[in-house]
This record gives structure tokens, sequence and C-alpha cells, in this order.
């Protein structure tokens, strides 16, 4: 049987598997079992860790929905430091040091778990370090037609990689439509996250999200830090911005390298047991 916890950070869904009660191989099929509604658990992927680290104080693992594997999140960092609080691996308000594969970020555990602030890192904007195709470059505001219509993108990478279209009209309908098309487009070797977002207020956004691997999500925190990041770099926002999502709304500040903290709720939803004929 394979033992689990679940949560959710502003309508983003994972749940927790402590690869130390791991009973058998977690492959790719098994992964997107678990993580089905309707064959699974149900969930907007799985975190699985903690393991041991030579650069930090845990490792954390994070696969999409369909196996991929996904090198940052900021829904699924904060919901792997409420994980190690409820196991007491951490104590509040103490900072403490995760690995992942976009990098090391620091995070710290509040309100009795359920806010947790994480530095992110430092986005960067260097089209092969995104990646996007064609020469090195900045891809800040470049055109790109995509079934029928004209957008303009601005491709990050904050240890994973994002697509920003800034629209007047960002919608479930439109992230459905084109973050589909836009996830695998030619211009972006590695696929890419998809937000098409609107600023509101020098210090307020709204963002509609496409996710690779995942679809059409509820919030991210990865996504929330690069919209921020391209409408900074723009002049369009200030340094603290409230990002507001279907799911709910994050804080992201931003310094002035564009490194990147966030902090939002955490909820604890349950913990359980698969049967193993469920992944059999």
């Amino acid at each position: 049987m394979w033992q689990f916890s679940k949560y959710q950070a502003i309508g983003n869904v994972y749940f927790v598997i402590n690869p130390a009660q791991l009973p058998g191989a977690l492959d790719d099929r098994v992964i997107q079992t678990l993580c089905d509604p309707h064959f699974g658990i149900g969930s907007d992927g799985l975190l699985l860790g903690p393991y041991p680290s030579t650069a930090a104080d845990f490792r954390l693992e994070i696969f999409n929905p369909d196996a991929s594997v996904v090198e940052k999140s900021g829904n699924g960092l904060r919901i792997f430091c409420r994980y190690l609080w409820d196991h007491g691996l951490v104590t509040a308000a103490t900072p403490f040091t995760v690995e992942t594969l976009g990098g090391v970020v620091r995070a710290v555990v509040q309100a009795g778990g359920r806010q947790v602030t994480v530095q992110m890192g430092q986005v960067r904007f260097a089209s092969q370090d995104v990646p996007v195709s064609g020469p090195a470059r900045e891809a800040l505001r470049e055109p790109i037609h995509i079934l029928d219509r004209d957008f303009e993108f601005s491709a990050v990478t904050i240890g994973n990689p994002h697509c920003v279209l800034l629209v007047n009209d960002p919608s479930e309908a439109l992230a459905r439509k084109y973050g589909p098309v836009l996830e695998r487009h030619p211009f972006f070797p590695q696929r890419i996250n998809v937000q098409f977002a609107r600023v509101l207020e020098r210090q307020r956004i709204y963002l509609e999200i496409w996710e690779r691997g995942a679809g059409y999500t509820l919030a991210s925190g990865s996504s929330s830090c690069a919209v921020v990041a391209v409408a900074h770099r723009l002049g369009l926002v200030d340094q603290e911005v409230v990002v507001e999502m279907p799911g709910g709304r994050l804080q992201i500040q931003i310094d002035d390298e564009y490194r990147l903290t966030l902090t939002g709720p955490v909820t604890r939803i349950c913990d359980g047991v698969v049967a193993a004929e469920c992944v059999a």
C-alpha cells in the first residue's frame, strides 16, 4: 500500500509521498494513475521527498500528471514545506533550504503551517536559458501567431520555462484554446508554461494559466513569478505585486536583481493509503 498526504495551495492540488515509504517502483504509469481523478487520488502533480541532499537541507522531485519532470513549482514547494512542518522535520519561523532540479530555494513556514514563504531564485531573460529557438537574445514582446490570433510573448526562466502573454481578456477559455498550442510550439524546444496576464494596477495582476504537462490550472507560483518579472522588466508594475488567479492570490516581491519571493497559503486536505490493486 502507498501512503500519501494531499494538500492544496490556492487551488493547486498535490500529493506528497515519502520515498522511504515506497512499496514499489514509481514509474510513469504509476504516477499517471495516481494523479488521475477517476482511477487514482486525483492531483495536479506528485511531490516525491524528502531525499537527502548535499546542496540543501532537503531534496524534492516534482512530477506532472503526465509523469513529466518539473524543475520547480512555487505552489508545490510551499506544499512540500508544509508537509515537512506537519511531520516535524522543520520548525515554524526557522528558514531552511530545498533542492529542486530548478535550483535551491530558501523557505520558511508561518501561521501555524497555513502560510509559507519561498525565495524562488533569480529570473533569467536570456533566450538560450529558457530556451527559445533562434539567435541568442532577450525574448521580450516578440510577435507570434497562434491559430486565429496574433499575440506578443515574453519568455523567461525561473528554473522552469515560461511564456508570458499580456492581454486585455485573460480567461479560462483563452488559456484552454491557445495554451496547448503554445506549450508545444516549435519556438520552445522543451515545451513551456503559458500565462495570459492583465496588469490591473502597478501592484496587481490577473492571471490565467496553461501549465506544461498538466493543462489548465487554477494557480501557479512559478507562473506568478514569471509574469511579475516580465511586467516589472517592462516598467508596468512595482516591486511588490499581488497576483490574482482563479484559485486565489499570491504576494510576490521582486528585487533589483530580479530575485523573487512568493508568499501564500497552504491547506492540508487529508492523509491516506492507496490500495496496491490501484497501481497493480
